[in-house]
């Protein structure tokens, strides 16, 4: 809560796993009101650093009990959550809100009908929020899509910019402990994304070897050599899924303000898990059509005109033209009046599920309307939908999406701060570059 601070109490080894040390904070807020008191896994040296901005212990990894295997969920952070300390642009805010929520949003309605075939989808189609399904959630609970961009959002805030190396530790925390799971576990983890996160797991372990880190210290590399020479890229070259694009949202959020290397840094951050080519610039693609919704006021027809993709957007890629799979899909590929039966896929393949994405978006007028569109498609209902929400949300704006769906996101106090957060860093990060 606001006025709310943690005070460091003592800092020791843990009692059976050295590799562990226990961090003991006491909350100093409302006479008479308590809170419990995370254990986070850290090194004294690195942890002692991480609370210089005790705005941010609330993004970390902590856990209720000291065997480390009770996680705190986003859903509890409510008492540790702090307001930025500055002003923040509204309307700009409702753009990044509208995104953040968007992506949510889609996965939690396609989570309980995903891998459901079209055919199904027809029979029993998908209007509203539902519970149970593939994964027995609850309304408002979201799947890897909603996880994954949450902790590239938390590494963005805590480390004020883009540091790949930060994301892929967070992605491990997801894996291994459920960090920003809707329920306090990792499930619906894509193929690419598991082996990639156990890839980072190894290199983690030479690269601390090598170098000579205490293996409990190497999540919290911040020596700015090493991390310039850790091989971040885990990905397969061959590694062409929709797992990269999923969480992609806040990269174009938080960068918007210098376009380049907000698309820049779009790619990378879909590269170091998904190495093909065609998954680096769909993340490429759709973070230049992200920064333009919250740049200018541009209608849909003319964002989504070929036109546009060659006079505005094409010079995003001068470093690197698109995958011509990519290059078909800015040029106008999605727009098949006809949907499903004229080949619109909502499949875990990346080009498949950007072309469906943006095809529920163009198809519609409403923000609504776009994602029953996309999760009805089938498949992998939630990240399309996942994926359709990052632009229709920044472009429609949080206060345009449905509020009775808004109100069931699981954690939307967290979410809502995390959002605040992204905005003010994001405008920090540019004002010092």
């Amino acid at each position: 809560m606001p006025g709310t601070r943690l005070q460091v109490e003592k800092i020791e080894p843990h009692e059976k796993d050295k590799g562990i040390t226990e961090v003991y904070l006491q909350e100093q807020s409302v006479a008479g009101k308590e809170a419990p008191m995370p254990i986070l896994k850290s090194s004294e040296h690195q942890y002692e650093q991480m609370l210089s901005d005790e705005n941010k212990t609330w993004l970390e990894c902590q856990f209720k009990n000291h065997e480390c295997t009770m996680i705190f969920m986003p859903n509890e952070c409510d008492t540790y959550l702090k307001n930025p300390p500055g002003s923040i642009d509204g309307d700009m805010l409702n753009r990044i809100k509208g995104s953040m929520f968007g992506l949510l949003l889609g996965d939690a309605l396609g989570a309980h009908v995903e891998f459901r075939p079209h055919g199904y989808l027809l029979a029993n189609p998908v209007s509203d929020l539902q519970s149970g399904g593939t994964w027995g959630l609850e309304k408002g609970q979201f799947t890897d899509d909603g996880s994954m961009a949450l902790c590239l959002a938390n590494s963005l805030v805590a480390r004020c910019g883009f540091e790949p190396y930060d994301q892929l530790v967070r992605y491990k925390w997801w894996f291994r402990h459920g960090y920003m799971s809707s329920t306090g576990n990792c499930f619906d983890i894509g193929a690419a994304t598991k082996r990639a996160i156990r890839k980072f797991e190894s290199q983690q372990t030479e690269f601390a070897r090598n170098n000579n880190i205490p293996l409990e210290e190497i999540d919290f590399l911040s020596d700015e050599k090493l991390l310039k020479i850790f091989p971040i890229n885990c990905g397969s070259n061959e590694a062409a899924g929709n797992g990269a694009l999923m969480r992609l949202a806040p990269v174009p959020l938080f960068f918007y303000r210098n376009p380049q290397l907000a698309v820049d840094f779009s790619g990378i951050s879909g590269r170091i898990t998904h190495g093909d080519k065609r998954a680096y610039d769909a993340c490429r693609y759709y973070g230049a059509l992200i920064i333009t919704v919250l740049m200018d006021k541009v209608d849909k027809d003319e964002l989504l005109s070929e036109k546009f993709y060659s006079n505005e957007l094409k010079k995003f890629f001068k470093n690197g033209s698109l995958h011509t799979d990519i290059e078909k899909i800015a040029k106008g590929s999605f727009k098949k009046k006809k949907g499903y039966d004229d080949g619109i896929r909502g499949k875990g393949y990346v080009v498949n599920s950007l072309e469906a994405a943006l095809w529920a978006f163009w198809k519609t007028e409403t923000f609504k309307e776009g994602a029953i569109e996309a999760v009805n498609l089938g498949d992998d209902t939630d990240t399309t939908a996942a994926i359709y929400g990052q632009l229709a949300g920044a472009f429609y704006g949080y206060d345009k999406l449905p509020s009775e769906w808004i109100n069931m996101v699981y954690a939307k106090r967290f979410v809502e701060c995390l959002c605040d957060w992204i905005a003010y860093e994001g405008s920090r990060w540019d004002s010092k570059k």
